[in-house]
């Protein structure tokens, strides 16, 4: 998803469904544990648009499509170790709920894996594959 203004990206937002080719750790634990996902990989919005609701556009959009296709819930990643306190914000105002933790980039970084449920009825961590 890509936000444009005259003609320049303003933010965009990358996301991954299960079977991707993707090595990312954070990507695979998600994969490992969940059979139907969108994983957000990663989320920018230009320096001087920030602060405009970009962010929250691009998800409110995600979350739209992820709902129409049925798809069981979002995930995302969040650092901890450095912390983040402005992504934890961010995605708790959308509900998302830590699922798990772990140590990436050689032990030197901890992130919350996060997820949030589409259906009402999946609490954050159900419906884990085997």
């Amino acid at each position: 998803m890509i936000t444009l203004l005259d003609g320049e990206v303003q933010a965009f937002l990358i996301a991954l469904r299960p079977g991707a080719r993707y090595d990312s750790p954070n990507y695979q634990w998600f994969a490992q544990r969940y059979a139907d996902f969108v994983y957000v990989d990663r989320i920018v919005v230009a320096a001087d648009a920030r602060q405009a609701g970009l962010a929250a556009l691009l998800y409110e959009d995600l979350l739209a499509h992820g709902r129409a296709a049925s798809i069981a819930r979002i995930t995302c990643e969040i650092d901890i170790e450095p912390p983040n306190p402005a992504s934890l914000r961010f995605h708790a105002r959308f509900g998302f709920a830590e699922v798990g933790t772990q140590r990436v980039a050689g032990g030197r970084k901890c992130v919350s894996l996060q997820a949030l449920a589409l259906d009402s009825r999946e609490a954050p961590g159900a419906g884990q594959a085997a």
